[in-house]
């Protein structure tokens, strides 16, 4: 059974753990290439929306690779309007791997554990016990996975020059792991600059203003101005979040519609149990006009924020819009969008 204290369920099998792990590495997929071809995004903002994205893929196989085969650790996934791992599993990740060189001088030697897989399996004709397979999945995990590569709770993206047509000169961007919500967020903030040419020799400025004060959610034009205000040389023109999930699925334990309609058709057997469906929020802020405060020796030029731009939408296999379109009507009508359509997961066997 899963265990589900408080927002939290452990998944304590093998079969959990295959369930899972296809399940978020496909939904996660799917919604690449759905905002891709939806065009939901432009050019540059899909090609950071993967790399972003492919952090979280790594990091969750990495997760696949360190639990597998633990008797002692169960991974917690998130279940109150997420359906991702809980932040702290990307926290352990990477102390795992700052440890990393400590962590391999304790393991078993490959080559002796080797022999002794082909010795176990060869002529004693028994099956690897779990706890040598947990060895040799610790190696796998310690020799493959790099910290660098871990969705951390913030990722900075680099400044690069803007495509042509958009409202600023150039585009940053960043992703950060909300604790509060247990979801991913990846942002783009379009600006100019009154500081010369180049706004990279002011880089570690911006990049250190926008961990301090855009690492959470919050009211988009409360960040703006935060972020404004902080950054004299910096003039933001537009600034777009994407709130990924949560992924609605039967792991969930929230009070959202969505979840509450999928987990009714999977326990009525009118859906089967990898269905699932993500819901995905795009708020944009731009821009209208500027302004100029403070004394008159020392005027710092801000931005009138024009009112936020909310979107929503729902990616779904084509069966469980149709059951979202029965259940939650009004949901559905709202949506910025008609429901995107994803491809059905098939798993061949998962046990409760």
């Amino acid at each position: 059974m899963i265990v589900t204290p408080l927002d939290s369920a452990y998944l304590d099998s093998k079969e959990h753990y295959v369930f899972y792990h296809k399940m978020i590495d496909f939904a996660l997929k799917e919604l690449i290439v759905a905002v891709q071809q939806q065009q939901l995004c432009n050019e540059d903002e899909v090609n950071l929306f993967k790399q972003y994205s492919d952090l979280l893929l790594y990091s969750i196989e990495a997760m696949r690779v360190k639990y597998m085969y633990d008797d002692e650790g169960n991974m917690k996934v998130d279940v109150t309007d997420s359906g991702f791992p809980n932040y702290l599993e990307f926290r352990y990740l990477f102390n795992d791997l700052e440890l990393r060189e400590e962590y391999l001088d304790k393991l078993t030697n490959v080559d002796t554990l080797k022999e002794e897989f082909l010795d176990t399996l060869l002529r004693k004709k028994e099956p690897i016990k779990k706890r040598k397979l947990f060895q040799a999945s610790s190696i796998v995990y310690y020799t493959s996975a790099k910290k660098e590569y871990i969705f951390n709770r913030f990722v900075q993206g680099k400044i690069i020059n803007a495509e042509d047509g958009t409202p600023g000169e150039y585009l940053v961007s960043w992703s950060f792991y909300d604790v509060s919500h247990n979801r991913p967020f990846i942002c783009y903030m379009y600006f100019d600059y009154n500081g010369g040419k180049n706004p990279l020799k002011d880089r570690e400025d911006i990049y250190k203003i926008l961990k301090t004060v855009a690492d959470r959610e919050m009211a988009l034009d409360t960040m703006a101005y935060a972020i404004d205000k902080r950054l004299e040389k910096v003039l933001p023109k537009l600034i777009k979040r994407i709130d990924l999930g949560p992924i609605h699925n039967m792991f969930a334990k929230d009070e959202n519609q969505i979840t509450h309609a999928i987990l009714d058709g999977i326990s009525k057997k009118t859906i089967p149990l990898e269905s699932y469906a993500i819901s995905l929020k795009i708020d944009e802020v731009a821009s209208g006009s500027e302004f100029k405060e403070g004394s008159f020796f020392n005027k710092q030029v801000l931005q009138k924020w024009n009112s936020v731009f909310k979107k929503k939408y729902v990616l779904a296999p084509h069966r469980i819009i149709q059951l979202l379109y029965n259940k939650t009507p009004e949901i559905m009508n709202k949506l910025s969008k008609a429901p995107i359509e994803i491809a059905n997961l098939k798993i061949d066997k998962i046990k409760k």
